[in-house]
């Protein structure tokens, strides 16, 4: 039987990326980031999960206002990283697990009644690559299985926090009824306060921050039931992004043992945060 491993919560700033693949992890700006992620990235390495399912969202790369869907899974075989005008990220493409994923959608859509978008070919853009970067370096081939997982953040109108957290719950239903011996991981992905546009652009509301780094792991429901006008207000317009954090967090037992927690400023011109949870 599939085993659920724990979860990842981790912002996926493009600009993290930028300084892996140009070397510049130990420059002094960027150091005490990554010295804060080493321990994360020693536990997925002890852990060791077959496959990893990535909790993001497209930024108009994939998807755009022509086709948005609110929750879509890619069932694919293979998923290269997406050129967003500077050219692809000199990594490696994503190896799908295409009998997992079927299994995701159905699972999904037939005992849980979620409307799941089912995406044959889709590339993949720094929403999931800077997460797997930050998780597993830059090797010549990801470690791990990945299944895209795309929530739609970015248009009006986007799910509930609720509702990502209810996702997550049946997506460990899914994994928990997967026949084959796979150990799987969920990484939700986005940032933490941010605004990059308007007479808000920088926003960062530290306090805020740590309030939802704090309720992850012990007391989802608290935030599962804060609405978006809340967090456009408290988090900035990119800080929505935080809700996708909650489909990882629903993956887990209502107790979760946090493995490793941390908060920086600034990267970018955002708060990144991360948190490792298991099961308690």
């Amino acid at each position: 039987m599939a085993e659920f491993i724990g979860g990842v919560g981790t912002s996926h700033v493009p600009s993290i990326g930028a300084a892996i693949d140009h070397g510049k992890t130990q420059d002094p700006y960027w150091k005490p980031l990554f010295d804060g992620v080493k321990p994360a990235r020693d536990w997925i390495e002890a852990a060791k999960p077959d496959v990893v399912i990535v909790v993001y969202n497209d930024h108009a790369s994939r998807f755009g206002l022509d086709m948005t869907p609110t929750f879509a899974i890619g069932v694919g075989d293979q998923f290269a990283p997406h050129d967003e005008g500077y050219g692809p990220r000199p990594i490696p493409s994503c190896q799908g697990d295409p009998a997992f994923a079927w299994h995701l959608v159905e699972s999904l859509v037939l005992k849980d009644e979620f409307d799941i978008a089912i995406v044959g070919e889709m590339s993949v853009d720094h929403g999931l690559t800077v997460p797997l970067s930050l998780m597993f370096g830059q090797p010549q081939q990801w470690p791990c299985r990945v299944i895209p997982l795309c929530v739609n953040v970015i248009q009006y109108p986007q799910p509930t926090a609720l509702r990502c957290f209810k996702l997550g719950q049946a997506i460990r239903r899914a994994i928990d009824s997967y026949g084959p011996d796979i150990k799987v991981a969920v990484l939700g992905t986005g940032g933490m306060s941010h605004q990059l546009q308007g007479e808000r652009a920088g926003l960062i509301n530290t306090p805020y921050d740590q309030r939802w780094l704090a309720g992850m792991a012990s007391d989802p429901h608290s935030l599962a039931n804060i609405g978006h006008t809340e967090l456009l207000r408290e988090a900035g317009s990119e800080g929505l992004e935080i809700i996708m954090w909650l489909v990882m967090r629903g993956a887990l037992n209502e107790a979760a043992r946090l493995v490793h927690r941390f908060y920086h400023v600034p990267a970018s011109n955002t708060a990144y945060g991360l948190l490792v949870l298991e099961d308690a």
